[in-house]
């Protein structure tokens, strides 16, 4: 079972699903891209802050998406709601650095 995020046109995540396995063949992000009319990306239950929580490896597209949360482009990566204006991410870990 496989997880997938549809993301409208400003990269925030409106829905995430459970879909169908990736190794059936099928490019399963393009097909549910075109039945709902939204970009589609898998993302990864067993992902956090950049780690796969399992694995203790490196995580897929930096955290499980959430709806609100932000695809970023140039990171690959799903980013959380920010927390405050002042706030930094950490492109290591995919979390915000917000000063105290």
């Amino acid at each position: 079972m496989a997880h997938y995020a549809f993301i409208n046109d400003t990269n925030t995540v409106v829905e995430v699903i459970v879909g169908r396995d990736e190794n059936e063949g099928v490019d399963w992000e393009q097909h549910y891209s075109e039945i709902r009319g939204l970009k589609c990306l898998r993302t990864s239950y067993w992902t956090l802050s950049g780690i796969n929580t399992r694995t203790k490896e490196k995580g897929f597209r930096g955290n499980y998406a959430g709806i609100g949360y932000y695809y970023d482009e140039k990171l690959d990566a799903f980013i959380p709601p920010k927390p405050s204006e002042d706030c930094l991410i950490d492109e290591n870990t995919f979390t915000w650095i917000c000063p105290e």
